[in-house]
């Protein structure tokens, strides 16, 4: 009897590991993301932190640790900077950079009128009166040189002399925008020396050496007319950044550039792919750097052939289906990177340069995917309707059973040009999707990376045209299955995803029972009219509306505008808007909303006053993924037996 209550107490607990859980809303957001901060200076330990949000209380909090490099127990501390080489620190210990912001230019009210400072009036005479999320309000990014004297920084020297211009670069640069000469004599940095409306149709970032002692300043990129980014050097003192060749293209190829003296070189040049980020090795010979490749990203090696005339030649390290998120850093023969795939969220793996084997070297959510049914994911390649071969990421539910049915979802990628890899998204997150009993179709559609250049330049001034029948050839490819239930199938996207929702509602021909847009493009003129960065317009869409000679803007505009279109909807649509998202602003959402309702087809509009281009706080994106599967529910139930 008694060995009978073993059995039963035993059978009891492991219950729990046999009838697993399933990813929800709320579990995602209890995961802990893990950011690598970098490698201690002896190479023997990696920093990293570790993010967890407070959903009561609508906050994240951040705990730094450090765990030998060979794996072992993590320790938390509490000075992770102090672990690491310190960036902003000369070389030879006499300087310390800053970030300052400096009030350059008149913007309200009461910059003007100083005995009216109760007003709250903005006045510009130029564009770029708003980026991203943010109002232009004078102030600037500014670089400050503070020389060290008895162990103390003293007042500092502003290096870009009180310009209106941005370093690190608004709103995403950091740290990898500027950098100390091995030999402390420069600073390097980048910015874009441009204003007003100039700045906002240019993508022409160029890389500045400030000499410390003398103060001058010299372009090292004069005449590179797109992005140059991410400027460092090697140990050697060889200095290396990323290049675009074109201006006004932001998603151009980019390229390992190099400079020695006055000569440059372009390692990546006869190489069909982008680059993403990259670190030199420890001995200055080679350079590390991540790519995306068929629906994954990788890790690569190409060396710099010094002096010689040899061309160099790409390798691949890794290989497999999961993304590497950015390197950390490098010891010896080993590399420290960030890893996800689509059923596990970024964790830091060591890499073994001589044979690209990958070993875990933090484990902060193991125990929760230990416990949750993961999902079968498949990579196909679709034949697209001029010939070519799409790939296709295909995600089942956990359990995924042929012989039974399920409704499928289209997944409509953003950007247009962001490769559509092995991530692991905290809103568009397919583990989650799937678990609620869908099947997830991501194509890799027309304008991705990862599959060439050719390939990722063929959606630009084309939004409308071969895209959209990529898409309609994957869904209906997928929905040839058995157990595909071709009367629940429904299309979801982002921003150009948003945008190919709305195109595609207009022209799907009843394909499917449900729609979901989150700031997506709707109305093409109000679109060029109203965002920020007119670069972008500019090249996607081949110019402005009104240059009646411009025989691809007047394409896009009367061929490819989802607004023009919309008398052809006939099916229920979910609309999500940012209120403080200028890139995709607000009237897209509303307009398209408002289109719905007055011709009478279902449709609901969520909108988040406090939020961007993206569902940043908690406790909204949790509101965000509960509207999101209570709108699939209702508008695409499933079938009562006999029916």
């Amino acid at each position: 009897m008694k060995n009978h209550f073993l059995t039963f107490l035993f059978l009891l607990s492991i219950l729990p590991a046999i009838a697993q859980d399933r990813m929800t809303p709320e579990l995602l957001w209890q995961l802990g993301r893990v950011s690598g901060v970098g490698l201690t200076e002896d190479g023997t330990g990696v920093v990293y932190n570790v993010t967890t949000y407070d959903i009561e209380g609508n906050k994240s909090s951040g705990q730094a640790y450090l765990i030998p490099i060979q794996g072992g127990t993590p320790q938390e501390i509490n000075n992770p900077d102090e672990r690491v080489a310190n960036r902003l620190l000369s070389p030879d210990g006499r300087y310390l950079l800053s970030v300052e912001e400096v009030k350059v230019s008149k913007v309200f009210g009461k910059d003007f009128y100083p005995d009216l400072d109760q007003s709250d009036v903005q006045i510009y005479d130029d564009l770029n009166y708003r980026h991203w999320d943010t109002w232009e309000d004078g102030a600037y990014n500014h670089l400050f040189l503070h020389p060290i004297t008895a162990g103390e920084p003293g007042e500092g020297k502003d290096i870009m002399e009180g310009q209106p211009y941005d370093c690190p670069q608004k709103p995403f640069g950091g740290e990898e925008d500027f950098v100390w000469s091995p030999d402390s004599k420069q600073v390097i940095y980048v910015t874009k020396k441009k204003a007003g409306a100039a700045y906002a149709a240019s993508t022409n970032t160029d890389i500045y050496a400030y000499d410390v002692s003398s103060g001058q300043t010299t372009n090292l990129t004069e005449g590179m007319m797109g992005y140059d980014t991410q400027p460092a050097f090697s140990s050697t003192g060889t200095l290396a950044w990323l290049s675009m060749a074109r201006d006004g293209f932001e998603s151009d190829k980019n390229d390992i550039i190099i400079r020695r003296g006055d000569v440059t070189l372009n390692l990546t040049e006869q190489w069909d792919g982008t680059v993403a980020s990259f670190i030199w090795s420890e001995e200055g010979k080679k350079l590390y750097f991540t790519a995306p490749v068929e629906g994954t990203i990788q890790l690569f090696e190409v060396e710099d052939p010094g002096r010689t005339k040899k061309m160099p030649v790409v390798r691949q390290i890794t290989q497999g289906t999961f993304d590497i998120t950015g390197i950390v850093g490098q010891s010896g023969q080993t590399l420290v990177v960030g890893r996800t795939d689509m059923n596990h969220a970024a964790e830091l793996y060591t890499v073994n340069l001589s044979n690209g084997q990958l070993q875990q070297l933090t484990h902060v959510n193991d125990e929760v995917f230990s416990r949750i049914a993961l999902s079968q994911v498949e990579k196909r390649y679709v034949p697209t309707t001029d010939g070519k071969e799409m790939l296709v990421w295909v995600i089942y539910p956990p359990g995924f059973d042929p012989d039974q049915s399920y409704p499928a979802l289209l997944y409509c990628q953003g950007g247009p040009q962001v490769a559509l890899t092995q991530f692991y998204s905290y809103r568009w997150n397919f583990q989650l999707m799937a678990a609620q009993g869908y099947i997830v179709v991501a194509p890799n559609r027309r304008g991705m990376p990862g599959h060439g250049v050719d390939w990722n330049e063929q959606i630009s001034k084309d939004w409308g045209g071969q895209v959209m029948q990529d898409y309609l050839l994957a869904i209906d490819h997928i929905a040839e299955e058995s157990y595909v239930d071709k009367n629940r199938l429904a299309c979801v996207g982002a921003s150009f995803g948003g945008y190919s929702v709305f195109y595609l509602a207009g022209i799907h021909e009843n394909r499917f029972k449900s729609f979901i847009a989150h700031d997506g493009v709707f109305n093409l003129k109000s679109m060029y009219g109203t965002t920020e960065e007119l670069w972008f317009v500019n090249w996607d869409f081949g110019g402005a509306y009104w240059e009646e000679d411009n025989a691809a803007a007047q394409k896009t505009y009367t061929q490819f505008d989802p607004s023009l279109r919309v008398s052809q909807w006939n099916t229920p649509i979910l609309i999500m808007q940012g209120g403080k998202d200028f890139r995709v602003p607000i009237g897209q959402g509303l307009e398209a909303f408002q289109a719905a309702k007055l011709q009478g087809v279902k449709s609901k509009l969520l909108y988040f006053p406090e939020e961007n281009h993206w569902v940043l706080s908690p406790q909204n994106a949790l509101v965000w993924q509960h509207e999101f599967f209570k709108w699939l529910e209702e508008t695409m139930p499933p079938q009562e037996e006999g029916k």
